[in-house]
């Protein structure tokens, strides 16, 4: 058995990191033979509630967690971590302009870069969950010069997911029968999920659930399910983000087996027209803890508008934070 595999979760007193310890502890994410240290990271006031889940974590009994730390000191929190998941953003409120969200978190995510740079392995992997995801992750990367691009990505798991699953419902098949279903873009309402080279049982699903249910139908829900959720149940994702959470960086670690999924990744280099230098979603492959965009899917005027759209947004946010972090 390898030497223990250091992970910190920020906004460790909070319900995403609740649902997802689990997944950690248990094997589900870096196998069933590795051993985890599990760090916890929030701020000074919910000290008292991580006190509680390292409780918790140590009730579960897994054989595979070596240790707990539990800590608001960023120092603490980083010291030699070799994967970082961000769950911790500050969140929008009533009335907040989209500049006012990201200059409060392109502070938050400067502080922690600065902490990953300063204290984490400079193999450490970072996976950013914490809205606005991708221009977070974004901010991240620019205070960790001496860590890789390659080593950053945000989540769109997520709504792959939902896309999964919304085509599964709609064919009555097993999710796990859907293939080459995907995200383009930000974790916002103008991703675009894509169904063009989707599959279930090997057969092109979007002859069946036709053009117009595509596009009125299920680009909407996927696009808007996040506030769907909230405006069910009075609070945001928890357990689907958590269990989305758990997959990208499983397959991140463990590797697809060639099976594509969605991640949010630097832009640079890619063949589909993308412009450098923003963290958006691609189809992508991981081996060997590496991923790889997914070259040579046709992209059809439709799409191209879709794709173009998203990355706009995702340009936009990129000068607002450029003009953040050089005032």
């Amino acid at each position: 058995m390898s030497e223990p595999i250091r992970v910190v979760i920020t906004g460790g007193a909070g319900q995403i990191a609740y649902s997802l310890i689990p997944y950690i502890a248990q094997g589900y994410v870096f196998g069933e033979n590795q051993k985890v240290v599990i760090h916890l990271l929030d701020i000074a006031q919910a000290e008292k509630t991580m006190s509680g889940v390292v409780m918790e974590i140590e009730d579960l009994a897994y054989p595979l967690v070596a240790g707990v730390v539990a800590t608001s000191d960023l120092a603490v929190a980083f010291k030699d971590v070799d994967f970082a998941i961000f769950l911790g953003a500050f969140p929008r409120k009533d009335g907040m302009e989209r500049k006012d969200l990201l200059e409060k978190n392109v502070g938050i995510f400067k502080a922690q870069g600065t902490a990953v740079a300063n204290y984490a392995k400079p193999t450490c992997k970072c996976l950013v969950v914490g809205n606005p995801a991708n221009t977070n992750c974004l901010a991240l990367m620019r205070h960790t010069p001496a860590i890789p691009k390659e080593n950053f990505s945000c989540l769109t798991r997520l709504d792959h997911n939902r896309a999964v699953a919304a085509v599964a419902a709609k064919l009555n098949v097993n999710v796990k029968d859907v293939e080459g279903t995907f995200i383009w873009g930000n974790h916002s309402s103008t991703q675009y999920p894509d169904l063009h080279h989707a599959t279930a049982n090997g057969q092109a699903v979007l002859p069946v659930v036709g053009e117009e249910w595509f596009k009125t139908e299920f680009i909407p829900k996927i696009q808007k399910r996040g506030a769907a959720v909230i405006a069910a149940r009075g609070l945001s994702s928890a357990a689907s983000a958590a269990k989305a959470t758990a997959d990208h960086v499983r397959d991140w670690f463990q590797g697809t087996n060639g099976k594509v999924v969605s991640m949010g990744v630097i832009s640079d280099g890619n063949t589909y027209g993308v412009p450098e230098g923003l963290i958006y979603s691609f189809p992508v492959v991981c081996e060997a803890g590496k991923w790889k965009i997914v070259d040579g899917y046709e992209v059809n005027e439709f799409s191209r508008e879709k794709m173009n759209a998203t990355a706009t947004e995702l340009d936009d946010e990129r000068k607002i934070a450029d003009e953040i972090l050089t005032k």
